[in-house]
């Protein structure tokens, strides 16, 4: 299978592996559907109002048929070839990542511990001209963002590691239910499992108001099979979702065939680095960037998490 690289005369192949945040991502984008040269093209205002719609009553949307199949292809070579980079943690959890309390019934959400395995490659290890990262620098694919989020500006996290990765899901694991930290996150399925490995996701299950701990004790106990919706995704659909409040998982992959997603990192701040133990228990590695972010938190005295 020719690359688009390859596909491309050498000359200018070198410029446009060489212009990462070029502003035409035709090569890539199917850009018929999703005009992002023209950000006032009626098509592209009418899918982002349909976005913005989704994301208000769902909690997620997605745009169909992002990636260019040939581009589809290409970022699913690369993603197999980049499967050998993951690193790999398990570890019991709740939906919340915190620790046991023993004081509370054994039958609340906080007491249930799931079976999680995390695999991800790192964004040091995905080479520069890889699909996945010239659509994450790219100027347009932040605007597109941008713009469907209602936000002014996204940025680039300045997280060495969390800003782009790769996460695999060989056969045998899955993601058991759980919130996100951040507000929102951006992600690209690559490669599809021969089975399993469906995105489940109860929207709005929990409000800044509460945690609903009834309702969400019922879902994860599978008393409650009723709220979970299951989001019908396919390589190269572009994912917007609204964790923070959406209690999802993705359920177990069968079959032979790993289940790739490019997570691309955004946030509305500049210069986002990841906590330090967090970083070291997904990534098993922690950076300079990582050690000096920690001492600024230490230095800070407004008594706040993060």
């Amino acid at each position: 299978m020719r690359t688009i690289a390859t596909a491309l005369t050498p000359d200018v192949a070198q410029r446009w592996l060489a212009d990462a945040e070029r502003t035409d991502l035709s090569a890539l984008v199917d850009t018929q559907r999703y005009p992002l040269h023209d950000f006032q093209d009626a098509r592209l205002q009418a899918e982002i109002a349909r976005v913005r719609e989704d994301l208000n009553r769902e909690g997620c949307a997605v745009l169909r048929g992002f990636l260019r199949p040939e581009a589809l292809a290409q970022a699913r070579q690369e993603g197999e070839q980049m499967s050998a980079k993951s690193y790999y943690s398990s570890r019991r959890v709740n939906a919340w990542f915190t620790s046991d309390d023993t004081t509370l019934d054994e039958s609340d959400p906080r007491r249930i511990f799931m079976e999680r395995t995390s695999g991800f490659v790192t964004r040091d290890l995905i080479p520069a001209d890889a699909v996945i990262h010239q659509l994450y620098v790219s100027l347009v694919m932040k605007r597109l963002v941008a713009e469907c989020l209602g936000e002014t500006e996204v940025y680039e996290y300045a997280d060495p590691f969390a800003g782009l990765v790769q996460n695999v899901l060989p056969p045998g694991t899955e993601q058991p239910w759980h919130y996100d930290t951040n507000e929102y996150i951006v992600s690209m399925m690559t490669q599809q499992p021969d089975t399993g490995g469906e995105f489940q996701y109860c929207p709005n299950i929990r409000t800044p108001a509460g945690e609903n701990y009834p309702a969400v004790g019922m879902v994860i106990r599978g008393e409650d099979e009723t709220t979970p919706r299951t989001l019908e995704l396919h390589p190269g659909d572009l994912q917007l979702f609204k964790g923070r409040y959406a209690l999802h998982r993705v359920t177990r992959v069968n079959g032979q065939r790993e289940r790739h997603t490019a997570i691309f990192a955004y946030s509305q701040q500049p210069g986002v680095v990841g906590r330090l133990e967090r970083t070291r228990q997904l990534y098993g590695r922690v950076s300079e960037a990582h050690i000096e972010a920690e001492r600024r938190r230490e230095a800070r005295v407004d008594g706040l998490l993060d």
